[in-house]
């Protein structure tokens, strides 16, 4: 008898455990990081961001579950569980007091429509007896795309490479009626013109950008005019739509106006999350290469506009956080800057150097240096500050022209290094706060107690007729407030 004892209690033992375990599993409730994850605005056919959601197993054993999309919507969402891909995922076990990872993706279908549009589902997880989900939403817009469809050839030496691009019809005209997105570099080519206008917005992959001039034609031009309006602005920024992507600088790369350009304008635009906003080269005509009127440049991982020998004029402009520089004039030019505000508190993280450069000269591959004249530099009615000692650096070659101006500005200036007493400075207020309602929100508007309320000259407002009014449209009196905004 003795000797059948320890199998009976071994078949006892197991089926106890056994049942135990299947008992436990079927009462078993999962927790969640999230109820709902939320996608964005994505737009149609490209793929988004990766979410996660976590799982979590609080029992004090191990739990098995089943995970699997539910309802069939125009939605294509795309799951990896615990490293595992499909949207039928069986007997995935959680071990007691762990947990796993679900990934999801969401790419939606093309539609017709420009108004934004709302796709749903959601994932079942089914333990034992009970069922949970977790809620997924997704909105999506249709966009018009702009992918590389040609290439030019970049020769160098021996090795021979190519660059690819999309190249624009000669007269390219770009409305509000949906997005356009731009994966590469957009080309417009010499004699030709993009014109983009009101309420557009422009979606800019990474690395992306638009080259003005087309640097594999043996001709010089070409011609941007971007025709914003008050209250219905055209805007660059990043493609990523999360709202984690909102305070990411260098989201795409420029707008690069190449040498011989001409007539470009930029009207009531925001340029945002790039890495430099506007890069003009030089000049194809007599005329400014570029005028930019009531625009916004923030968040530029570099530079917000990088002239190099060339002719620019800047009215009613706001320019915030750049990563090195808020403006250069680089290896000379003509420029000019009329009620602007450069409010340079960068804070994604260290910047070393200064809102404004001024430069006159260059050193040639060869080691040797060369003369470009500075041949004006102005800032009338302006406002220069940020969160260093000097918001602006003179690199100049005293056998070239170097050329500028502060005229009724506030200005943050090392006055140890540099004579404000001569005729370079007129009237300017040197090294005192602006008193911006809020530095530490990026609300750059002038508090009552601010230095620059009725700081102006009159005639620098007269001089140009975009000024009569500031960037939101209020009219400025014969005692103008430094910067873009009327108090």
């Amino acid at each position: 008898m003795t000797k059948y004892i320890l199998p009976i209690l071994l078949i006892i033992l197991s089926y106890s455990c056994k049942k135990e375990n299947i008992q436990s599993n079927e009462n078993a409730i999962l927790n969640f990081s999230n109820d709902t994850i939320i996608f964005d605005t994505i737009f149609t056919s490209v793929g988004s961001i990766t979410h996660q959601l976590t799982v979590y197993n609080n029992n004090d054993f191990n739990v098995t579950t089943n995970v699997r999309l539910s309802g069939n919507t125009e939605g294509n969402f795309r799951m990896n569980v615990d490293g595992e891909s499909g949207n039928n995922i069986e007997n995935v076990t959680i071990a007691a007091k762990d947990s796993m990872f679900v990934f999801l993706e969401v790419t939606i279908d093309p539609t017709n429509t420009n108004t934004p549009y709302l796709v749903s589902d959601s994932i079942l997880f089914t333990t034992g007896n009970n069922q949970q989900d977790v809620d997924l939403i997704a909105y999506g817009q249709d966009a018009y795309f702009h992918t590389a469809n040609t290439y030019g050839e970049i020769i160098d030496g021996e090795d021979t490479s190519r660059f690819h691009y999309h190249k624009l019809d000669c007269h390219e005209l770009w409305n509000n009626d949906k997005p356009h997105v731009i994966y590469g570099y957009v080309i417009v080519d010499p004699n030709c013109q993009l014109t983009i206008n009101e309420g557009t917005t422009v979606y800019l992959h990474k690395n992306s950008g638009i080259i003005v001039g087309n640097p594999f034609s043996s001709n010089s031009g070409g011609t941007i005019k971007v025709n914003g309006d008050l209250g219905n602005e055209v805007t660059f920024r990043g493609d990523r739509l999360d709202s984690w992507y909102d305070s990411i600088p260098g989201q795409w790369d420029r707008i690069w106006l190449y040498p011989g350009s001409i007539d470009n304008e930029f009207n009531y635009t925001n340029f945002q999350n790039g890495t430099i906003a506007i890069h003009a080269d030089t000049i194809g005509n007599n005329n400014p290469n570029t005028i930019l009127n009531n625009c916004r440049i923030d968040n530029m991982s570099a530079i917000g506009i990088l002239g190099q020998g060339t002719k620019i004029e800047v009215n009613n402009t706001i320019i915030t956080k750049c990563g090195q520089y808020s403006v250069v004039c680089n290896i000379g030019g003509d420029y000019s800057f009329k009620h602007c505000t450069f409010a340079n508190y960068w804070n994604f993280d260290n910047r070393n150097t200064p809102s404004i450069l001024l430069n006159n000269f260059y050193e040639g591959s060869d080691g040797n240096i060369y003369i470009r004249d500075l041949n004006s530099a102005y800032f009338g009615n302006c406002i220069i500050d940020g969160n260093l000692s000097t918001e602006i650096s003179f690199q100049e070659n005293e056998t070239g022209n170097f050329n500028y101006t502060f005229d009724h500005s506030l200005i943050k200036i090392d006055t140890t290094k540099n004579n404000t007493n001569t005729s370079d400075f007129i009237d300017v207020i040197k090294n005192e706060s602006p008193e911006f309602v809020s530095k530490k929100l990026f609300d750059f508007h002038l508090s009552d107690e601010s230095p620059c309320i009725s700081a102006g000259d009159f005639n620098i407002t007269q001089s140009e007729t975009i000024l009569f009014s500031d960037i939101e449209g209020n009219s400025r009196d014969n005692a103008p407030d430094l910067g873009v905004y009327k108090k």
